[in-house]
């Protein structure tokens, strides 16, 4: 079984079922129905024209910015829900932007994924998590930081509305050019970069990364079995190496690692770790 096709495919199916008011990206109308009051499980922008969900960064934030403070039970629950479950596999197969940048990556270009800074560029997720989608919307009243200033997803969405709509596209201005340079900042650098989003900016992602190592779909190492060629951390992408950390909170799930571990000390599923070794360290 060919696990990158598999992925793809389950990130395409995925996309589109969080995406199902195909209607939508020929009107312009944005879907308002019962589903707008659920979650998904990735980035996927309230505002795209054919969101049948509620992105869950968005929801947060409502929540936290509104006129009264109302404390999110349910975006937590959620959260923690498919956190504990799948853990950043979400981003991995999941998250419709997630898609898209790997797609922006398979064009053949100049790739580079490990360089000095990259280390410390992951800490940035977490400053976003922090001031722009906790603190910042709690203090000041309607104004969802994340999703006006800086998440390329909406931007996405709102170039989607403003392609169906002719009264969207007369509206937009400075705000929009902010974000438009944004995205194509982040389009351009996926072009060389694995993921350049969801590795340093990605405050959902930088949620998921917590649960990593306590979720149900985990990787597991025998160390038994390992030995130590380096095969797993030299195909990884998102610069984890799998036979120190397993379950890195960088790590999206992808299985590319356990594709290419030539001892079958990897594993990836649902409870693998029950008769198998997990090590932080070797």
């Amino acid at each position: 079984m060919d696990r990158k096709k598999v992925r793809l495919g389950i990130q395409a199916a995925a996309a589109l079922i969080q995406n199902a008011n195909f209607k939508g990206f020929i009107t312009g109308q944005i879907y308002e129905g019962a589903t707008k009051q659920v979650c998904v499980p990735g980035l996927n922008c309230y505002s795209c024209p054919g969101a049948v969900g509620a992105c869950p960064i968005g929801s947060l934030q409502s929540f936290l910015s509104g006129m009264k403070f109302r404390f999110p039970y349910y975006v937590l629950g959620f959260l923690i829900f498919f956190g504990a479950v799948l853990g950043r596999a979400v981003c991995g197969f999941l998250c419709p932007f997630g898609l898209l940048q790997d797609l922006i990556y398979r064009i053949p270009f100049i790739k580079k994924n490990s360089f000095r800074i990259d280390r410390y560029l992951r800490y940035l997720k977490y400053a976003v998590l922090a001031a722009l989608v906790i603190i910042l919307p709690m203090t000041f009243e309607l104004t969802p930081f994340f999703c006006k200033y800086v998440c390329p997803d909406g931007t996405v969405a709102g170039i989607m509305l403003a392609i169906a709509d002719e009264r969207v596209r007369s509206a937009l201005g400075p705000l929009f050019s902010w974000k438009l340079c944004l995205l194509l900042i982040f389009l351009v650098t996926g072009l060389i970069i694995y993921r350049p989003f969801c590795k340093y900016i990605c405050p959902l992602g930088a949620i998921y990364g917590f649960f990593n190592r306590v979720s149900v779909y985990r990787m597991t190492l025998d160390t038994s079995k390992c030995i130590s060629c380096k095969a797993c951390a030299g195909v990884c992408r998102m610069n984890v190496d799998p036979s120190v950390k397993p379950n890195s909170m960088e790590c999206i799930r992808c299985g590319e690692c356990v594709s290419q571990c030539p001892s079958g000390a990897l594993h990836m599923g649902f409870g693998t770790g029950a008769a198998r070794k997990e090590s932080g360290a070797k």
